[in-house]
């Protein structure tokens, strides 16, 4: 039997820089490499019809909606409207949404927890999971999800970069957490540490392209093919085989987001 295709759980392929062949060509790319389904992830409320005509385009592709922590400047949405928003079958989920303390205008943290609370509020009256961003900032991110009830709708904590500690607070929460291609970086050995050390069932991979381009691709432009490298380092520090990686981050996805599409049946790993 073929080996179970690998899923890029957060990407941002609108923003790919692919000039008239976009995205066809990292498709291609990446269903050569066993890359079944892409869940392309929102960053503000106005390119939403970008993304949801990406998902009409493409059957392997889905989205989210939700406004990130960084840009003091991004049109603000009711939860009301943004669960309106997530009512399409091709919306999986609220976000990326959450704390991030090296966001330039950070400063008053305010205005990003009120931000990040809309959205939690969101995803409970649309019934969707959260996306969620942190960085630099666990504790308050796991504190804000807990008096919110996130528990309630799960999620992911995409790029996760935080110790055991803070993994094991989000899995309390019934999250997942996904691993981008920080894992791959030379200075990342606690990383891989908590990567060895986390259950099967709550594990995912990611590219956050055009972010965050894994060894051996440092300095170029992420893009989803290379969510197989961080699948191949997983696989590395756990002592298991790609495709046992490919198995379950893929299972993981599909039991948190039942209603995605099935894989593209001509990505073969």
């Amino acid at each position: 039997m073929a080996a179970v295709p690998l899923v890029d759980s957060h990407c941002h392929l609108h923003m790919l820089d692919a000039g008239p062949d976009h995205p066809e060509t990292y498709l291609d790319r990446a269903r050569e490499r066993g890359i079944g389904h892409f869940l392309t992830v929102s960053v503000d409320i106005d390119s939403a019809p970008d993304l949801l005509a990406l998902t009409d385009a493409y059957p392997q592709i889905t989205t989210s909606v939700g406004v990130h922590p960084c840009g003091r400047e991004l049109r603000e949405v009711a939860p009301e409207e943004l669960a309106a928003m997530a009512d399409h079958p091709r919306v999986l989920a609220i976000g990326e949404t959450g704390l991030d303390a090296q966001c330039a205008d950070a400063d008053d943290r305010d205005w990003q927890i009120q931000r990040f609370r809309r959205q939690v509020r969101a995803a409970h009256l649309a019934g969707k999971p959260l996306i969620i961003h942190s960085r630099g900032a666990p504790a308050d991110t796991a504190r804000i999800l807990e008096e919110e009830r996130a528990d309630l709708v799960g999620g992911i904590i995409h790029c996760f970069t935080d110790d055991m500690a803070a993994a094991e607070r989000y899995l309390d929460l019934g999250f997942h957490i996904s691993l981008s291609g920080i894992l791959t970086f030379r200075q990342a050995a606690a990383l891989r540490e908590v990567a060895a050390g986390l259950p099967r069932s709550c594990l995912l991979v990611e590219t956050d392209c055009p972010y965050l381009a894994p060894v051996p691709h440092r300095g170029k432009q992420n893009q989803p093919a290379w969510v197989r490298e961080v699948a191949e380092c997983l696989a590395q520090v756990r002592g298991e085989s790609l495709e046992q990686v490919a198995a379950y981050t893929t299972e993981n996805f599909y039991r948190l987001f039942p209603q995605a599409p099935a894989p593209d049946p001509d990505a073969v790993l």
